[in-house]
This record gives structure tokens, sequence and C-alpha cells, in this order.
């Protein structure tokens, strides 16, 4: 499998550490990217950023709109009804940045998995699927598609896990996002939960909290 085309930040050292983001429905891997100053990390964290950019493929509540996506949304629903295997393809992608990572010389401990939206869905899969333990899980406004048939692998029992959501999201409602996180700690991961005040999207208060997040979970200064 190539590995999905993407953009890199690149640490002003070389990287000892990496964080693998996935856009939301529709966006692309530029989405994310201006958020990066914003997370105010100090200038010497030798911290890759990497923003993959998912497929366009058409999307059946858009009327078959070809657009990015990381997988088919099949109907409008709470329980978000989509296309499971296109899903576990994009996260076996994802699987392979991993490695990309470890191959590159970045410990697996040292790779948060981040996604926003469908881009969290996929993000949830892949960490805790993933045979090597990592650093962390980072979920926005997302939701847990495959709760009911995710195999995890015992590597990354109790793995740091931070979903955020807004309180006001239409999109994703914040009971189906909270209905994820009690699942994730029922299974026994290190999660935490946290809402803000908007919609389906991210706020500077959201940012500065995924920045101290990602200065526990990596360990920078």
């Amino acid at each position: 499998m190539p590995l999905l085309p993407h953009i890199e930040i690149e640490p002003q050292s070389p990287a000892d550490a990496s964080v693998i983001w996935l856009h939301g429905l529709g966006a692309d891997g530029r989405d994310f990217e201006p958020i990066v100053p914003e997370l105010g990390l100090p200038a010497d964290a030798a911290l890759r950023f990497i923003f993959p950019h998912a497929p366009a493929i058409p999307v059946t509540i858009n009327a078959g709109y070809v657009m990015p996506a990381w997988y088919d949304i099949l109907d409008i629903s709470i329980d978000r009804k989509v296309d499971l295997p296109q899903l576990m393809n994009s996260a076996d992608a994802i699987s392979k940045l991993i490695d990309r990572e470890v191959e590159r010389g970045v410990d697996s401990t040292r790779v948060v998995v981040a996604g926003f939206s469908q881009g969290g869905a996929v993000a949830i899969q892949a960490a805790l699927t993933y045979p090597r333990r990592l650093a962390g899980l980072l979920g926005l406004s997302t939701y847990f598609a495959t709760a009911e048939s995710i195999q995890p692998d015992p590597v990354n029992a109790g793995l740091p896990v931070k979903i955020c959501h807004g309180s006001a999201d239409p999109m994703v409602p914040e009971p189906t996002g909270r209905k994820g996180y009690e699942k994730l700690l029922e299974m026994g991961y290190d999660a935490e939960y946290q809402t803000y005040p908007i919609e389906h999207s991210v706020c500077m208060e959201e940012i500065a909290d995924i920045a101290v997040w990602f200065r526990r979970v990596l360990s920078i200064k």
C-alpha cells in the first residue's frame, strides 16, 4: 500500500516525536496545518507534524458528491451508519504512516494519532489496533464508529486518550462523543473528556488544552 499523500512540518532539530493528524469530511491535510504555531510548543521541541490527505470518494449523505473522505457515510443518524470496510482501510493507511515514522527513527511510544470528526473515528481505530505502544490518541468532535467491532491490540491497553467535543455540535451531537468516551473508559483506556461551547469546530481554549496534553504525553518541557 503506497503512503497517503500528506503535509509534513519538520522541527528545527531531528524529530524524536510525531503527531499524525487527520482532517474531517470534505477537508484535506491543510485544514489543521495552521494550528501548529497556535499550540505554542517550544521552538526546540523535536516534534514532527504529519497531516495526511484523505482520498476523494462519493459520499452518500451528500448525494454521492465526490469529496475528500476517509470513508462513506451512508445515513445521517446518531449512530452514524458508515462504510466500515472503507474506515478499516483508512486506519490501515494511517498505520503505514506510523510504521514509516518508526522506520525514520521515531520510537512508536513517541507517536500521537489525532483526528477531527470522521478523521477521529479513523484515528481511534488505527491507534487502538496498532501493534506497538503509542504515546496517545486525540479525538476532536468525533465518535467511536467501530466500538462494536474493534479488536484492540493489548500492547496499547491503558493508552492515554483525550476527547474534545463542542457542546453545541449539530454534526456529531455531543452525547455521541460522550458515548464513545464512556466506551473507552469501559475498555480500560486512560481517557479524559472535555467540552467547549462551540459547534463542529475547534476553539483557542481547546487548542491550549491540547498543547498541555501534548506536552504531557510526549514529555515536552
